[in-house]
């Protein structure tokens, strides 16, 4: 059987995998998230508020969206980096679960882990969240694991160096 050779446009075509996300505004002027780039894994969340986070405060912001994701997928929301990096503020249960049975409003759970007020402006990148796949496990009981060179080792067990 001879192979069929794919055009540029049709491989560039599978390159991109489509997961169609309904998305409702839940008030006018909230944000559609996006992608700023084509090879960004995650889209923006966007403030559909203004707020104060103090030092060491934990605040849930809105952003005026609900979402319906396909059965077997997840959203996950994560922290932008250079929020992290320049004004110590990240997601506080990272990564924050969006499970495809909700339909409620997204909430970002931000933390202000820095020593200066942050100032959460309406229409403001607050996160960004990453779609994934979900497997479901089946769980079998047994009375023994497998070895691994590893065993039961954790929680630093292989040193920083």
């Amino acid at each position: 059987m001879q192979k069929t050779k794919k055009s540029p446009q049709t491989i560039k075509a599978l390159e991109r995998i489509q997961l169609k996300v309904l998305i409702k505004k839940l008030c006018a002027d909230a944000k559609i998230p996006r992608l700023e780039h084509e090879t960004d894994s995650g889209v923006d969340l966007f403030s559909a508020e203004d707020a104060i986070i103090k030092p060491g405060e934990t605040r849930l912001v809105k952003t005026g969206l609900s979402i319906s994701i396909p059965k077997g997928f997840e959203a996950q929301v994560r922290p932008k980096s250079g929020l992290a990096l320049k004004n110590s503020i990240t997601v506080l249960n990272t990564p924050g679960t969006i499970d495809s049975g909700y339909r409620g409003e997204i909430g970002v759970i931000l933390i202000n882990l820095g020593k200066n007020d942050f100032a959460v402006e309406k229409g403001k990148k607050i996160a960004q969240m990453v779609f994934q796949k979900i497997e479901r496990p089946e769980f079998e009981e047994t009375q023994e694991l497998d070895k691994t060179t590893r065993g039961e080792g954790g929680f630093g067990s292989t040193g920083l160096n």
